[in-house]
């Protein structure tokens, strides 16, 4: 523990969720030193959907051939072909999952699971030090990059990447962005046992009720006669309409006429869980002189659907190939490392554009309502 705390790294990764972890495994693929930090121990808790979408399924392979095999030897998740679209008019829609041109399926994981294959995948490198249960107490610049101090290690590197969530404690350090609310949404989770009558194909289900638009209400279906149970609205909306969350989860779980008999006799697990998300609505800076912020800190997550793990692991992959490229040019400049930024919104910008255009036009119930209806009668608009 000693020659680790007095190692310089070549990269120091705050945070070992999706974005950190994968940028851990290939930074170590190409031989460069990391010290891959988090605040908690793994397997843990991380508030989410659960849900991984056929983006989230098609990363592994780009990471890694065996993380790939790891993901598909799981046994805890769950296919999901398809997804239940509830209006504020209370019709449904079903949308089966398509992957070029043929029926497909996303997959239900914990992310107690997802995540911590993830980061037992990144922590088996020789070139990977983990520091858990680590919280980052300080951060500042050093001769030679950036210097890290945790509640039990002083740690240096020649480059830091924020992969550290929406609180992300380096975007703090940096100091470039801050959080709006119409660019961010609060949500709530809470696991069942009991829910009654989910869809043959393990549907996943998002209900845009009206006293909650541009939000949902999601259920959605896990092992063992579980189901994940939560809801996510835009921040200003909350704020605007003095929405209680917790309240209002349980009103309609309890009083809707779309959910309240199939809980009638649910039993929740849990205590309501909350997060906040960062989205993509809003273009961030993702860098500057020897750091890159990735995944929530970076704030990529769908503005419309909420999810935000494929571009989480893509942002890894990306930020990982940039640094490659600066050591090879020994340049960890703002202009070099701008580039991670580019590259990133050059992959994304297009689908936040329509994502946010989705979502502002969801706050309408009678537009939700008509392209719902459409839907019902178009099997090619599904």
């Amino acid at each position: 523990l000693m020659a680790k705390r007095d190692k310089h790294y070549d990269v120091l990764i705050i945070g070992a969720g999706p974005a950190g972890s994968t940028c851990a495994t290939m930074l170590a693929q190409q031989g460069f030193s990391v010290g891959l930090v988090d605040k908690s121990g793994f397997p843990r808790d991380k508030v989410c959907g659960d849900a991984l979408s056929l983006d989230v399924v098609n990363q592994p392979p780009k990471v890694s051939p065996d993380l790939a095999a790891e993901f598909h030897q799981l046994s805890t998740k769950m296919p999901s072909y398809g997804v239940t679209i509830g209006a504020p008019n209370e019709k449904t829609v079903q949308v089966p999952f398509y992957y070029q041109g043929e029926p497909d399926c996303g997959y239900l994981l914990p992310r107690y699971d997802f995540d911590n294959l993830l980061y037992q995948h990144a922590a088996r490198y020789d070139a990977v030090d983990s520091f858990l249960e680590s919280p980052v107490t300080h951060i500042a610049q050093s001769a030679d990059g950036v210097q890290v101090s945790t509640r039990h290690e002083e740690l240096r590197g020649t480059a830091i990447v924020g992969a550290d969530g929406a609180n992300s404690v380096v975007n703090r350090y940096v100091g470039i962005n801050t959080m709006e609310r119409s660019a961010h949404s609060a949500g709530l989770r809470v696991y069942y046992e009991g829910v009654q009558h989910f869809s043959e194909g393990q549907y996943i289900e998002l209900y845009f009720f009206k006293d909650i638009l541009p939000g949902y209400l999601w259920v959605f279906p896990l092992t063992n006669n579980r189901a994940n149970v939560g809801i996510g609205v835009l921040s200003s909306a909350i704020n605007r309409h003095k929405l209680n969350l917790k309240a209002k989860i349980h009103e309609l779980l309890t009083e809707h006429p779309s959910l309240k008999d199939r809980f009638a006799n649910a039993r929740a697990l849990e205590k309501p869980k909350g997060m906040g998300l960062q989205l993509g609505s809003k273009e961030r800076q993702l860098s500057g002189a020897h750091f890159l912020l990735t995944g929530d800190a970076a704030g990529l997550i769908d503005p419309f659907s909420g999810e935000g793990i494929g571009n989480a692991i893509r942002s890894g992959r990306t930020a990982a190939n940039r640094l490659a490229e600066a050591f090879r040019e020994q340049d960890f400049s703002a202009a070099f490392l701008r580039q991670y930024d580019q590259r990133i919104y050059g992959q994304m910008k297009k689908e936040f554009k329509v994502s946010h255009t989705i979502q502002r036009l969801s706050a309408y119930p009678w537009i939700f309502n008509f392209v719902t209806n459409k839907a019902r009668q178009s099997q090619s608009l599904r």
